[in-house]
């Protein structure tokens, strides 16, 4: 039998892709991926056009995951798109699918 993906890593992926089956995680991930800085929850709110306990609920998931990153700006908290656990989607998403491993797979997570 072939080698199976190790259990950490898949459990890794698993979380990655469960937190993007969600079209609108998709498009706030899209989103703050093209802005390049750090947005507060109402800016995000208004691109998206849903509730802002809704986008905030999609926030936290993604930020679990670590696509997103939150900091403390005053009383506020900003969100940004962390690009290392993003760029490492692709290369997830070619292993699962059985291609090779890139050399950046294993730094995420």
């Amino acid at each position: 039998m072939a080698d199976l993906l190790d259990r950490t890593t898949a459990e890794t992926y698993a979380s990655w892709f469960r937190a993007l089956a969600d079209p609108s995680r998709v498009q706030i991930v899209e989103y703050l991926a093209r802005q390049h800085r750090p947005m507060p929850v109402g800016e995000i709110v208004a691109a998206a056009g849903l509730a802002q306990s809704t986008v905030s609920q999609h926030l936290k998931i993604l930020t679990e995951v670590r696509f997103v990153l939150v900091e403390a700006v005053g009383n506020a908290r900003h969100y940004r798109i962390n690009t290392a656990c993003v760029e490492c989607f692709p290369s997830a998403a070619d292993l699962v699918m059985g291609k090779p491993a890139p050399a950046v797979a294993g730094s995420c997570g």
